[in-house]
C-alpha cells in the first residue's frame, strides 16, 4: 500500500522551495534599491500625505501648496540634490525612479517654488522663506552612550533599545494630552532612533520661535560632555507633565528593566557613576560604604543591582539631609531614561528629516512607522530589510497588478498601518479644515458686501 502523505507536510516542502529559489542575497545596492522603487514603495500614499488635502477638486484646495515642498536626494557616493520640488506623485514617482535616491528627505513647504528660488533671488526682495513645516523630533540611541552598557554608537539591541520605546511614550502622550495634537506619525529611523512627525495644521504653522518653546518644555536631560550632573529638577513639585512621565513611565521602566538590562550597579565604575549624581558627598560616601558591605554578603549578581539601588533610596529618602536631596532619585531616574532629543531639528523649519519607507544603506533595512500605543511589541531587528522584501517579491512571483505587490511582502503591514491609522484621519481632518476656512472666507466676502452698499 502507497505511503500517505499529509498535505501539510507538502505545502511545508513548497514553501522551503519557495524560499530557496526566492533567496535574495543580504546587501543594499542601486539593483535592490530601484526594484524596491519600482515595485513596493508607495508613492500614492505618500504623495497624498504631503497634499493635506490640496489635491482635491474643492476650490478651497492651495493648488500650489505641495510643489513649494522640497525633497532633497542623497544620491550614490554622497551626492546630494537639494530643492527638489514637485506638483504630481507620477512627477515625485518618475524622478525617484529615475535618480534612485540612496535617501530621501523631506524640507518645508516655501513661499515659492523651491526649484526656481534663483529666479526670484534675482527680483531682489527676499521672498523664498520656509512657510510651513510638520513640527518634528529626532532621537538616537548613540546618545544614550553614557548609560547604556551592552551597545554603542550605532548599534542597538533588544536590551537598549526600549529606551527608545520609554521616548515615544512620553513624547507621544505629552504631545497628546498637553499640547492637543492628533496626527502624529513615529518613524523607525532604521538603524538607531525614532522620528515624530506632528502633522495637525496648527503643528506644522507654528513659527521657529514656537517650536523652540514646545521643544524647551521636553528639555530636561541637558548633559554636556563634561557636565557630571545632566539633570537638575527644582522647584518643590515636579511639573505636573514631568511628575506624571515619573509615576507612569520612567520609574517603573528603571526599577523593572533597565537596572537589571544594564547591570547598572555591576561595577565600581558604574556605582562610581551613579554616585556623582548625588550632591552631597557625605551621602555618597555613605550609600558606597554600604554597597561595599554587600560585597561582603552572599548577593546574587541579579540581586546586586536591586539592592543597591533600594539602599540608595533608603539613605537618600531618609534622615535629616533628605529634604535637600528629595529630588536626587528623581533626577538619577531621569538621568537614565528620559528622552534626549536633538534640540535643533525641532527647532528651526528648514531641518531636513527622513522621509518614511526609505531604506537605510548601512543596514538595508525600511524606516517604517511605528505604532505608539504597541509601541513596546516593536522590534527593530524584526523590520525588514531589502533583500528579503525583494525575496518576499520573488517567492511570489511579480504581478501584473504593481498597485498591490506590497501586499504580498512583510512591508504590508507598515502601509496598512500608515494608510488607516494615520493618513485616513488625517485626510479627514484636512477637508474639515479646508471646508470650514473656505466657508468662513466666503462669509467674509458676504460681509464685506453687506456693508460697501
Amino acid at each position: 500500500m502507497g505511503k500517505d502523505y499529509d498535505p501539510m507536510e507538502i505545502d511545508d516542502q513548497k514553501q522551503q522551495q519557495l524560499e530557496v529559489t526566492a533567496a535574495v542575497p543580504e546587501g543594499f545596492n542601486t539593483d535592490y534599491l530601484r526594484v524596491y522603487y519600482g515595485k513596493l514603495f508607495p508613492y500614492g500614499d505618500f504623495f497624498k500625505w504631503l497634499c493635506y488635502g490640496n489635491d482635491g477638486k474643492h476650490p478651497g484646495c492651495d493648488q500650489s501648496y505641495v510643489g513649494r515642498r522640497e525633497f532633497s536626494f542623497t544620491l550614490e557616493n554622497d551626492i546630494y540634490l537639494r530643492f527638489q520640488s514637485f506638483d504630481t506623485a507620477t512627477e515625485l514617482e518618475s524622478s525617484i525612479k529615475e535618480k534612485c535616491p540612496f535617501k530621501i528627505d523631506i524640507g518645508p513647504v516655501y513661499s515659492v517654488d523651491p526649484s526656481k528660488r534663483h529666479a526670484y533671488a534675482q527680483s531682489g526682495n527676499n521672498v523664498f522663506v520656509p512657510v510651513e513645516r510638520e513640527l518634528i523630533f529626532d532621537i538616537d540611541i548613540s546618545d544614550y552612550d553614557d548609560v547604556r552598557y551592552c551597545c554603542s554608537g550605532a548599534d542597538v539591541c533588544r536590551d537598549c533599545w526600549p529606551l527608545m520605546t520609554i521616548a515615544i511614550k512620553i513624547l507621544d502622550t505629552s504631545l497628546r494630552d498637553d499640547f492637543g495634537f492628533s496626527h502624529i506619525l513615529w518613524v523607525y529611523s532604521g538603524r538607531r532612533g525614532v522620528h515624530c512627525w506632528v502633522c495637525d495644521s496648527r503643528a506644522r504653522k507654528l513659527s521657529n520661535e514656537q517650536r523652540a518653546a514646545i521643544a524647551d518644555y521636553f528639555r530636561v536631560y541637558k548633559g554636556g560632555e563634561n557636565a557630571l550632573k545632566k539633570v537638575s529638577l527644582a522647584g518643590p513639585v515636579l511639573h505636573p507633565f514631568l511628575a506624571r512621565s515619573y509615576m507612569d513611565v520612567l520609574k517603573t521602566f528603571f526599577e523593572d528593566r533597565l537596572l537589571l538590562n544594564q547591570q547598572l550597579f555591576a561595577s565600581e565604575e558604574r556605582c562610581r557613576k551613579i554616585l556623582d549624581l548625588i550632591p552631597d558627598e557625605s551621602v555618597a560616601s555613605e550609600v558606597h560604604d554600604k554597597w561595599q558591605g554587600n560585597r561582603r554578603s552572599s548577593i546574587s549578581k541579579e540581586d546586586v543591582n536591586a539592592t543597591r539601588w533600594e539602599q540608595l533610596k533608603m539613605t537618600l529618602q531618609s534622615g535629616k539631609k533628605a529634604q535637600g536631596l528629595r529630588r536626587c532619585v528623581e533626577e538619577i531616574v531621569f538621568s537614565y531614561t528620559y528622552p534626549r532629543l536633538d534640540m535643533e531639528v525641532s527647532k528651526h523649519m528648514n531641518h531636513l528629516l527622513k522621509a518614511p519607507f526609505c531604506i537605510h544603506p548601512k543596514t538595508g533595512r525600511v524606516c517604517v512607522p511605528i505604532d505608539p500605543s504597541n509601541c513596546d511589541d516593536f522590534d527593530p531587528a524584526a523590520v525588514p530589510t531589502l533583500s528579503q522584501l525583494l525575496g518576499e517579491l520573488n517567492a511570489t512571483g511579480f504581478q501584473t497588478d504593481p498597485e498591490n505587490n506590497w501586499e504580498r511582502t512583510s512591508l504590508g503591514k507598515s502601509i496598512s498601518f500608515f494608510r488607516t491609522s494615520f493618513l485616513h484621519p488625517l485626510l479627514k481632518a484636512c477637508k474639515e479644515e479646508l471646508e470650514s476656512a473656505y466657508s468662513a472666507k466666503l462669509q467674509q466676502s458676504k460681509n464685506s458686501l453687506v456693508r460697501s452698499l
